[in-house]
C-alpha cells in the first residue's frame, strides 16, 4: 500500500487559501451530533458553503467504508474536481487526516489536512475551542 503524505495546513492559511481559490472546498468530517451541538465553519462571507460528509457513523463510530463514494459525489454535485485543493476539517485533526489519506487514495491529488481541526486540543481546564482551531483562532462559525 502507498503511503500518502498530507499537509497539515494551520486555520488561518486555510481560510485564505479557500477564499483565494474559488475551486477549493472545506470539508467538515465530524458528525451530526457535532455539527448540530458544536457548531460549523461559516464560509459565507467568501461565498462558499462548508461541504458535511461524516467519516465516522455514530453511535458505533465505525468507520465508514462507503466514504470515498459518498465524498466523491458530494464533490462532483459541487462542481468540484480531483484536482481542486480540499481541506479537511473534524475536531482536533485525526480523522479529517485519515480522510485526506482516504480520497487521496481515491485519486484527489490535492487534499489537506486542517491542523488542530475546529475547537483543538483540550486546555488545562480540558476544555477545546481555546487554546487552538478554528474556534480558538476567531474565524467565522455558525451554531448548527
Amino acid at each position: 500500500m502507498e503511503v500518502v503524505h498530507i499537509d497539515d495546513v494551520p486555520v488561518d492559511e486555510t481560510w485564505a487559501r479557500l477564499a483565494a481559490d474559488a475551486n477549493a472546498v472545506l470539508i467538515d468530517v465530524r458528525t451530526r451530533a457535532e455539527w448540530a451541538f458544536v457548531g460549523l465553519p461559516d464560509l459565507t462571507s467568501i461565498g462558499k458553503r462548508v461541504l458535511t460528509v461524516e467519516w465516522q457513523t455514530s453511535p458505533e463510530n465505525q468507520v465508514d467504508e462507503a466514504f470515498p463514494e459518498r465524498l466523491a459525489k458530494v464533490l462532483d454535485a459541487a462542481g468540484a474536481s480531483k484536482d481542486s485543493e480540499l481541506f479537511f476539517i473534524c475536531r482536533s485533526g485525526a480523522r479529517s487526516r485519515m480522510a485526506a489519506e482516504a480520497m487521496a487514495s481515491a485519486g484527489y491529488g490535492r487534499c489537506r489536512n486542517v491542523a488542530d481541526g475546529f475547537e483543538g486540543p483540550l486546555d488545562a481546564n480540558r476544555h477545546r475551542g481555546r487554546v487552538a482551531g478554528w474556534k480558538a483562532a476567531g474565524l467565522a462559525w455558525v451554531q448548527g
